[in-house]
């Protein structure tokens, strides 16, 4: 796999700024979700997670499908590889581990859960 693009990496990176949208990714991890099942959580309007989402399927962070009149989203593991490829490029980064940060990311949905 070559490394993504500069601009690719800069949306990457400004997608994964934003705790609300790591929010949605965590809980992509779980299962793919409909869009209203994702805003639900979050006290904003459904028009402003739509926007969240835009930033992550723009950053190849998830994919948006629509079935029916139900627009379903769903986590893109090849947008993290991108990034983790590209850090690893400095060595001074270890391998990311996508199973340990899926369990990080779970541990934070529980801590979310438990707020």
């Amino acid at each position: 796999m070559t490394a993504p693009a500069p601009d690719r990496l800069d949306l990457i990176f400004a997608a994964l700024a934003d705790p609300t949208r790591r929010r949605v990714l965590s809980m992509l991890l779980e299962d793919d979700m409909a869009v209203s099942d994702v805003a639900q959580p979050f006290e904003m309007s459904l028009a402003a997670i739509s926007k969240h989402l835009s930033v992550l399927a723009a950053a190849g962070l998830i994919r948006q499908e629509r079935r029916g009149r139900i627009t379903w989203c769903k986590l893109d593991p090849d947008g993290m590889r991108a990034a983790s490829v590209w850090m690893q490029g400095f060595g001074q980064f270890d391998p990311v581990d996508l199973d340990d940060f899926e369990r990080f990311l779970e541990g934070q949905i529980r801590e979310w859960s438990e707020e």
